[in-house]
């Protein structure tokens, strides 16, 4: 029986479920130091002066470091625009590490760092992209002579078509700032030895981390073992380069012993890189049948205090993605990368392709509003249809590979009651006692699988592609080694899925290695739905290579020819003749036997590593439905149903995937509904804390009812596309059209994410909309 596409039981969950499974922080080494980092309480400011007396004094406490006595390379990243370690004479966000302590326990390093005192100037302050665009806007860097650090800007050839144009629409956007708010926050621990510096992190590539970290402290990389365990969570934050990640091996190795670094949620909150944080000018004009005509979008980019490669490039994801699902005759694109005194910006759970999905369908629904046409058939009426796969957008990038949009929507209508759900929301406001009712709808679309050459080495990256070895043991049982660096995904479980097929070896005779550098040379990490879209067919080629060679042994001890022979359920038998068989273990002892396999092999051969790299990225998509309630007397609004059809190809674990549609569903209405980081006019956070920022929990999320159709993709021979960022693309369109639509009857148009209580009570009592 194949394995992939069974609901298997998941390999990693005993471990996890009975306290066995091991993090960042629970390892231990004898004489660990701890380090505690002072961090600005100044959005903006000059640094006049520190005092670390007093922490010098506090019991426990070994030693303090600035800029000044501990003098660090920036880190990695945007020339000109290189975060400092730490900050030497300004400071451009709250939170930005200004001094490190360390003691011999943390809570002496939390009382030393309470005792560093640092005098700051107050510089003026800048917290959104227009307050940072404005004339005489106080600039974060003077050398530049502007907050906006990179502008690619479109020719406009357009304009004469939107003008001339039956009708047009145009929108200001705004996707909110969010925190990922992983359930473990950054951890690293650096021991720093006579062999070299072994780093323990909570981190998505850990070969990404170990490249750039032995680079920057000048040694070998096989002097440098990052090794990143059991992972919770990462979102797309733990795949940035942060402070901590370097200074605690140059202490480590400065003091001769290991030192453990572990956020608090408050640090997480403020320090951790956030999301989103993107605005948009969007004009789209269309026929009278609501057929798109063009297509114009301007991205303004929130890249917070200081300037990551990733978040530079998440306009450039949104800008590829802006047509969505449909066919746009003329598109044009522009963006701006604006930095602030707030927080830095990088991925998020989508990175870019959720802000796309959000323009795209907010004015889809506009448009069928606008004429009166139900936004189901305006979707219909735009589609790009199957015939016309693989499909040329406007993006030199984004070749889509397959997808079937009309057919993910008619299965959408197939699982939920539409017609049901128009008559109850007509009823519903007849009625002052039932809640205002809304349905809304979106069409997804993203950019997944980053694994062709090129997609990730602007990132810093190694390369595109994954490393996989395939090792058969002696007794028959095979161990999968992959770069992939899981933190929740069920990588072991899947990866193992597709070697039992391929191998012929059962699901429990394979386990899978990760997230240690010593015992995987090489690899890139998990990060863009690439894990099976990459690294699982890397699992395919390494395990059809494998069986290649165990063919080889098969058929000299069955005295037949290697072509003539199949694998299945651990056995390797002749074509035709079943009873003639020899099992995997007896091939894989032999295979150790230099004198028992044939002269042309070499003992042990079968082992192999592949780099896996895939020639174009892969396009998940899918159709979403959300009904929402809404209270007419405090505006308090609920998802009661969401309705998920995707298309992720094909799918190697119905119960992962599932599982990860689930999470990014809830990620997406947690952004519709809930979730905001904010700042006052100083640049303070006030959502510091989850009393302020709102997570929602399992009270607070729908019923959810999903179906599923398949394209597979031509680019891997898996057919796999991703799923993992799915539900964060198309949720937060979905939840705020059926917001709107539930407000429709007074006018409302459009309402900024998140559509908080207080926004939607204030609609409801006649204020703005």
């Amino acid at each position: 029986m194949s394995l992939v596409g069974a609901r298997v039981v998941r390999k990693e969950d005993p471990n996890l479920i009975s306290g066995r499974g091991q993090f960042v922080d629970d390892v231990k080494i004898a004489g660990t130091a701890h380090m505690v980092f002072v961090r600005s309480i100044e959005a903006h400011a000059q640094i006049k002066a520190i005092d670390v007396s007093a922490a010098l004094e506090c019991e426990g406490v070994i030693g303090v470091w600035t800029a000044e006595n501990l003098e660090l390379a920036p880190l990695p990243g945007v020339p000109g625009l290189e975060r400092p370690t730490l900050a030497k004479e300004k400071v451009r966000f709250v939170g930005e590490a200004i001094a490190v302590v360390v003691a011999e326990n943390s809570y002496a390093a939390a009382d030393g760092a309470e005792l560093v005192f640092v005098e700051y100037e107050p510089l003026g302050v800048v917290t959104s992209v227009n307050e940072a665009m404005a004339d005489n806007a106080p600039l974060l860097y003077e050398a530049i002579g502007s907050n906006v650090v990179m502008e690619v800007p479109s020719p406009d050839e357009h304009q004469e078509i939107i003008d001339a144009a039956p009708h047009s629409v145009s929108m200001h956007i705004v996707n909110n700032r969010c925190a990922p708010a992983p359930m473990e926050p950054l951890v690293c621990l650096a021991d720093y030895g006579p062999s070299g510096l072994t780093l323990w992190a909570s981190f998505q590539a850990p070969h990404h981390l170990r490249n750039t970290v032995s680079s920057w402290l000048g040694i070998a990389q096989d002097q440098c073992r990052v090794i990143t365990p059991d992972v919770g969570g990462g979102f797309g934050a733990k795949v940035n380069f942060t402070p901590e990640l370097f200074i605690a091996p140059t202490l480590s190795k400065l003091l001769g012993r290991p030192i453990k670094y572990t956020q608090t949620r408050s640090e997480c909150m403020t320090e951790m890189y956030h999301g989103r944080a993107q605005e948009q000018d969007v004009d789209i004009a269309f026929d009278d049948e609501g057929k798109i005509l063009a297509l114009r979008v301007m991205v303004y980019q929130d890249q917070g205090g200081y300037a990551d490669p990733t978040g530079m490039g998440l306009p450039a994801l949104t800008t590829t993605m802006a047509a969505g699902c449909y066919m746009i005759p003329n598109v044009s694109v522009a963006w701006k990368n604006i930095v602030t005194n707030t927080t830095p910006v990088a991925a998020y759970r989508g990175a870019g392709r959720p802000e796309a999905s959000y323009l795209i369908e907010r004015a889809i629904d506009q448009i069928a509003y606008s004429l009166e046409i139900d936004p189901v058939e305006v979707r219909r009426r735009n589609y790009i249809p199957t015939e016309n796969f693989p499909y040329a957008t406007h993006s030199e990038i984004a070749v889509y590979d397959s997808g079937n949009f009309a057919g993910c929507m008619d299965e959408l209508l197939n699982i939920m009651d539409y017609d049901a759900i128009r008559d109850e929301q007509e009823k519903n406001r007849e009625d002052p006692g039932k809640p205002l009712l809304g349905v809304g709808f979106a069409s997804w679309l993203e950019i997944a699988g980053f694994g062709p050459p090129g997609s990730l080495e602007g990132f810093g990256h190694l390369g595109s592609w994954e490393s996989v070895q395939v090792r058969i043991q002696p007794d028959g049982s095979a161990i999968i080694y992959t770069g992939a660096s899981p933190h929740g995904q069920g990588t072991v479980t899947t990866f193992a899925q597709i070697a039992s097929d391929y191998l012929g070896i059962e699901f429990d005779k394979i386990s899978v290695r990760h997230g240690d550098t010593a015992t995987i040379p090489q690899g890139i990490g998990t990060l863009g739905s690439r894990a099976v879209a990459v690294g699982g067919e890397g699992v395919k080629t390494a395990s059809v290579k494998i069986v290649e060679r165990a063919k080889q042994v098969a058929a000299h001890l069955l005295e037949a020819n290697p072509e003539d022979l199949t694998v299945e359920d651990g056995n390797f038998s002749v074509k035709g003749t079943p009873a003639q068989t020899v099992s995997w273990a007896e091939v894989a002892w032999t295979s150790f036997r230099p004198l028992e396999i044939p002269e042309e092999m070499e003992p042990g051969s079968l082992d192999t590593t592949v780099l896996q790299q895939v020639p174009n990225f892969s396009f998940p998509s899918g159709a979403y439905g959300c009904v929402v309630e809404i209270d007419k007397e405090t505006g308090d609004t609920r998802v009661r149903d969401m309705y998920l059809v995707d298309d992720c190809g094909t799918v190697i674990s119905p119960m992962l995937a599932e599982g990860q549609v689930h999470g990014g569903v809830a990620q997406g209405i947690a952004q519709a509904l809930y979730e905001e980081v904010k700042y006052d006019e100083n640049g303070q956070p006030t959502t510091g804390t989850f009393v302020d920022y709102l997570i929602p929990a399992a009270p607070e999320l729908p019923t959810f009812t999903s179906g599923r159709i398949s394209t597979p993709t031509p680019n891997n021979t898996l057919g796999a596309k991703g799923i993992g960022e799915s539900g964060s693309v198309g949720a937060p369109p979905a939840v705020i059209n059926a917001v709107v639509d539930a407000l429709r009857h007074l006018d409302v148009t459009h309402v900024d994410m998140p559509a908080t209580p207080q926004k939607i009570w204030r609609i409801l009592q006649g204020g703005a909309k």
